[in-house]
Order: C-alpha cells, then structure tokens, then sequence
C-alpha cells in the first residue's frame, strides 16, 4: 500500500536547517507496529502520522513517534505537521490566521498558523497542560559527568536542575556560560550512573542571558541522540522559568537558540503568560520549510 508523505524543517526559515520532520498526512490502515517501523526508517527525532478527527469539532488527530517509542505530545511535530497541512492544501487557509485544534495523546492541542500572500510560513502551538514541576536533582556533580562536563559548569541552586513537563518530562540542567553548552557531551558510561534509577533522562541543557537562551538536548533512551529543536521541552521551560522570574503579572517572552552544535540552527519562539504570579498558558512557535514530498510503499 502506499502513503503519501512530507519532510519539513521545522523551526527554521531556511531550507535544511531546523529540525527535520516527516508528516504521513493519511495514515489510515496503518497499525501501531507499522508506524513504529516508518519511524525508524525516516529516523528523524519525530515522524507524524495524521488521521481524521474524533471529534468533528477538531481539524486532526495526530500520532508522533521517535524512532523508538511513541509520545504523547512534542513541540516540533506538531507546529510542523500544521505547516505542511497548510502548505499543501490539506487544511485551508483563513487569512492572515487560522487556527485550528489538534488531538494529540495529551489531549487538544490549539495551534495557530500565519500565512504571508496566501501561504503558511509560522505556526504556534499552545500547550495542552501548563508546565509542571515533576522533581528536583541535587547531584550537580554526577550530571557534569554525564554531559562530560566540570562541576562548576552546571549552576547549582538557586538555578536548580529541575524536571518540568506539560505532557512529556524534561530535566532542565542550567550551564554557567555558552561555553559550557557548545562543549557538552554525552558521556555514555557516565549516563547510566546519573539517570538509571529512575526519572526522566531527557536532558535539556541551557544557558540565559536576559531573554535569549542558547540550549541542547540529549534523549538516547528513546532513539535521540541530540535533537536540532524540542517544542515540548522549550514548553515545559516556560514553566522553570517563570518561576524563578521577577514578573508577577503579564507575558514572559523568550528566544531559544537550539541545534547549533549539529548544524541544524532552530530558533523557538516561547511565550508564558502569569497571573500572580501562576502560569496560565504557554506558547511555542517558529517558521517552517517544506522540503520534499514523495510516496511510501508499505507491505
């Protein structure tokens, strides 16, 4: 059987940049397994699978695997696989905005997507969940292993290392300069140590200078050695973040610089809205690029 399918570079405006997607815009007739095993074979961070809504109020359900598991949610998939409904037609434009709802594993995900003369060029997500603080790490020197990094690279309290999630958990490991970032790597015998017992061992470097963050993330357990761009981490960062901000009231605005080190510069747009100083909702989004198009054959 065959199946129509998309690459794009997602939070990029330039072709071969960013952070590589694969979108199947019909996957009906495809089962768990096989998805699975098309994800492996685009292995890119994520491949999306889009199939028609549940509920007739929604525009799609999508389905995101790594190449080794299936996840819940995740950032770039999801404004990426927006993207291309829109660049080819699958989803109509409504102007200079349109925003539709997608059914993802953590529920409906709204997204909206900017159009310049009639074609797509951003789109933004708002999060399902608002971030949540899953657990605190006080083993700075074990993680700088890990990252094979010194000790006094990673930024202990009160810049916490810190899980946060709004569907998916990422550890937040604040580094002391961008030095320390580009110089990070993973330290395979040292990971184990650090992240076997237990936790999330997706890794989510960063450093800060005002509202401009330069990161990295690591994720080996579930087939991501480094990812360009993590929409779902620079998600849940929204929420590290606003909690140690000095702003009470109003909306927090961040650039995030990712995927240097690999050749693949993704920027991410966040924006955190606080009231009193609670999270209310948080967005995430950036330009995309489409770049090929073409046919699976399917057994």
């Amino acid at each position: 059987m065959s199946y129509r399918f998309h690459i794009t570079d997602v939070f990029t405006d330039k072709p071969f940049g960013g952070n590589q997607l694969a979108v199947l815009p019909d996957a009906r007739g495809l089962t768990s397994e096989q998805m699975q095993t098309i994800a492996r074979e685009f292995n890119f961070s994520e491949s999306t699978f889009v199939f028609p809504a549940d509920d007739s109020s929604h525009s799609r359900k999508v389905r995101i695997f790594t190449p080794g598991a299936e996840l819940p949610f995740a950032g770039h998939p999801t404004v990426g696989t927006a993207f291309v409904l829109a660049a080819t037609g699958e989803i109509r434009l409504d102007g200079d905005e349109t925003r539709i709802i997608f059914e993802e594993g953590v529920g409906p995900v709204p997204v909206m997507i900017r159009a310049r003369n009639g074609k797509p060029f951003f789109s933004q997500l708002t999060a399902a969940r608002v971030p949540e603080k899953v657990s605190t790490r006080d083993d700075a020197v074990t993680i700088a292993k890990a990252l094979s990094l010194e000790s006094p690279d990673v930024l202990s309290s009160p810049a916490a290392i810190e899980a946060w999630s709004v569907g998916v958990p990422f550890l937040f490991v604040p580094l002391r300069d961008l030095s320390a970032v580009q110089r990070a790597r993973v330290n395979t015998l040292a990971w184990d140590e650090a992240f076997g017992s237990g936790g999330t061992d997706d890794v989510f470097l960063f450093a800060q200078e005002g509202d401009v963050i330069r990161a990295r993330m690591f994720a080996p357990s579930l087939g991501v050695p480094e990812d360009p761009a993590t929409g779902s981490a620079v998600a849940a960062l929204g929420g590290y973040l606003a909690s140690r901000s000095a702003s009470r009231d109003g909306t927090l605005r961040y650039t995030v610089h990712q995927g240097v080190e690999m050749g693949r510069p993704s920027v991410l747009e966040l924006e955190v809205d606080v009231s009193n100083g609670v999270v209310s909702a948080v967005r995430v989004g950036g330009a995309s690029v489409l770049i090929a198009s073409g046919e699976l054959h399917v057994p």
